[in-house]
């Protein structure tokens, strides 16, 4: 099993099948707009338009499990953010990334990182490197360099 046997609901609640992002590189990262971290939005989408090109794409999941920092709907979320940060990767719909309600790709991801101990996602803006083969190779807490998130594209892309 990898991300392509999964399907999530893009920002206006289609259902998307990730074999979609079959054969390209991919950064998932669960988001907040009202965050300290929020501000990552222009590295993401530095790091979008640097590799887009490549084969590269990020996917960008709301999430308000953290201190209620994305309550905003779908739609507000997605136009604060291409307003605010002129984001162009994709954006789904808001989803849970711990608890009963946890979406299965978040399940999949998490028990599928390089993380031992506590997998459980910390905060906002935790970003997951998968590979062209739609494996997860590495995760990246929320402070994490744009700098290291860069070199380890470079190494798979």
């Amino acid at each position: 099993m990898n991300i392509y046997d999964y399907t999530v609901k893009d920002i206006n609640g289609n259902d998307i099948s990730l074999s979609k992002y079959k054969n390209k590189v991919l950064l998932i990262v669960n988001t907040a707009t009202r965050c300290g971290f929020t501000r990552q939005y222009k590295d993401l989408e530095y790091i979008y338009k640097k590799y887009n090109h490549k084969g590269f794409e990020i996917l960008d999941f709301p999430c308000n499990q953290f201190l209620n920092q994305a309550p905003e709907s779908n739609q507000e979320i997605d136009n604060f953010c291409k307003l605010k940060y002129n984001t162009t990767f994709d954006r789904f719909q808001k989803i849970d990334v711990k608890g009963d309600n946890i979406e299965p790709l978040y399940s999949y991801l998490i028990n599928n990182s390089n993380y031992f101990f506590n997998k459980n996602i910390k905060w906002n803006f935790t970003k997951f490197l998968i590979n062209r083969d739609g494996y997860v190779v590495f995760r990246f807490s929320s402070i994490a360099s744009i700098n290291n998130i860069i070199k380890c594209i470079d190494d798979i892309i």
